[in-house]
């Protein structure tokens, strides 16, 4: 990284920091923005994080809790490249362009194993999935028929089947709410969550689990007795009634008003759009 990069990098670190906690709420934010925003606010110093592919929702709520609260969160991107210092989120969560200039590599099929193995990182996992049932299990295999004769074949676990099993704490993200992404039984069990809800999971000996899921319209939760889904917060201007429609299983009724979604700052916004991702390459995850 050249001096000038450095430099205008290092400026605008101290002026975030500087600037985020006395800043407004944002009357321009978009959908992504208060995803990004929503998720930022799960991590925390001391935390680490590692992002998977097609991973522009999380990574970009890893560099904004960096730029803002949480500057010791420590970031291992790509399974690769800790601490890396990107100028822009780029065309690929997976590749070098976003490990630039990181302080050390890790060999990704090897020594990041023994650092995700390892109960005392990591601790904390960004998750995709195709299909999430009530329960929060995950699904990137397959979609209808038979396992090794689908409807629709999905890009596979990739690692997720071990980060469900391992003590890790689940956050989903998912841009497009409906109820083929949200169902009440996955076809196919790619992620551990509750399994089938209760005590299942811990029965099982595993430890973790779902914590939230952020989608385009609120932010749900699971309740800690049965494990169920259930709405934790509506984004502005989204009813419950809305929810419900756009989710494949009943949802539990909440017994009083719903708090609705903090939305992201005007500082928070100016990161996202000028510093993390100019390019809008976020935005990829939401069909526009």
């Amino acid at each position: 990284m050249s001096n000038t990069t450095s430099n205008t990098t290092s400026k605008t670190t101290n002026t975030s920091m500087s600037a985020w906690r006395d800043s407004p709420p944002a009357e321009d934010w978009t959908i992504d923005e208060l995803m990004i925003a929503r998720l930022a606010a799960c991590f925390a110093d001391g935390d680490q994080a590692c992002n998977g592919m097609a991973s522009f929702v999380p990574v970009s709520a890893f560099w904004l809790a960096r730029l803002t609260h949480a500057p010791e969160l420590v970031w291992l991107a790509g399974a690769v490249g800790l601490e890396p210092r990107p100028d822009r989120v780029p065309a690929s969560t997976l590749e070098a362009p976003l490990w630039r200039d990181s302080i050390m590599y890790v060999e990704q099929y090897g020594d990041f194993w023994n650092f995700a193995l390892n109960g005392r990182w990591l601790t904390k996992f960004c998750v995709g999935a195709a299909q999430l049932d009530r329960y929060g299990n995950g699904n990137n295999s397959v979609i209808g028929g038979q396992y090794h004769a689908p409807r629709v074949r999905l890009p596979g676990t990739a690692g997720l089947g071990d980060m469900g099993s391992i003590g890790k704490r689940l956050y989903y993200w998912n841009p497009n709410h409906n109820p083929r992404s949200l169902v009440e039984k996955v076809d196919f069990i790619s992620c551990a969550g509750y399994l089938g809800g209760g005590t299942e999971r811990a029965d099982a000996g595993l430890e973790g689990g779902p914590e939230l899921v952020i989608t385009n319209l609120g932010v749900l939760d699971f309740d800690p007795a049965t494990r169920h889904m259930r709405v934790a917060s509506l984004h502005p201007g989204v009813t419950f009634e809305q929810v419900q429609e756009a989710t494949g299983f009943e949802l539990p009724a909440p017994a009083e008003p719903v708090p609705t979604t903090a939305v992201p700052t005007v500082e928070q916004v100016r990161l996202i759009r000028e510093v993390i991702d100019p390019d809008g390459m976020r935005r990829r995850e939401f069909g526009r």
